[in-house]
């Protein structure tokens, strides 16, 4: 049985304020529905997610502000960074854990910038929302393997996309550069490279 995360609930103590927050970060507003001033939903989808987060009146027992980390996966953390700053979210400068693995909890063993060999899942930043419920950016580039099904292959917008494309470009420009010839069947290369980047398998050399 396939089993798909589609929805977080979180806890705000403004419901117009947390709408309006997450709205202007550019998340998608599916829907805003009350039964009275006792029982509110309201449901946002981050750009190119496929789970959703609800947050809203009488739909949690928790405290507001009291969940903590939640990832967001992006292409380009320092992108990220720059445009979370400019729509005000306010979020942490770019840094790696002291480890190398996953980053601890709150601010323990953090590094500040990116990590140093700029790995796949090892630069993160944080921002939180007005309650104080706190999101974790991670960077990730390269699958590890099994992660994804490489007869699968999707992209979840056309900034996405388009980094996967430069990313191929730049690494098919390194495999002329070694093989001495142009390789006049690029499209195939590309396309093999971006499936197995995503999917975590062999890349092509």
């Amino acid at each position: 049985m396939d089993l798909k995360l589609e929805v977080i609930v979180i806890p705000v103590s403004d419901v117009d304020r947390a709408k309006n927050f997450y709205t202007a970060l550019g998340w998608r507003l599916d829907a805003d529905v009350a039964t009275g001033d006792d029982f509110r939903v309201v449901q946002v989808t981050p750009p190119g997610s496929p789970a959703s987060v609800i947050f809203g009146t009488s739909v949690t027992a928790q405290e507001p502000g009291t969940t903590q980390g939640l990832h967001l996966v992006v292409n380009d953390v320092e992108a990220a960074h720059d445009e979370l700053k400019r729509l005000g979210a306010e979020p942490s400068e770019v840094f790696h854990d002291a480890g190398g693995i996953f980053h601890h909890g709150g601010t323990d063993a953090r590094v500040e910038g990116p990590d140093p060999q700029r790995n796949s899942y090892g630069s993160f930043l944080s921002f939180s929302d007005p309650d104080g419920n706190g999101w974790v950016l991670q960077e990730i580039t390269n699958r590890l393997p099994g992660r994804l099904d490489p007869s699968v292959t999707q992209f979840s917008s056309s900034s996405d996309l388009a980094a996967a494309l430069r990313r191929a470009a730049a690494a098919h420009g390194e495999h002329e550069a070694r093989t001495g010839t142009e390789d006049a069947n690029w499209p195939d290369w590309y396309a093999g490279y971006m499936v197995a980047e995503q999917a975590g398998t062999e890349l092509p050399s």
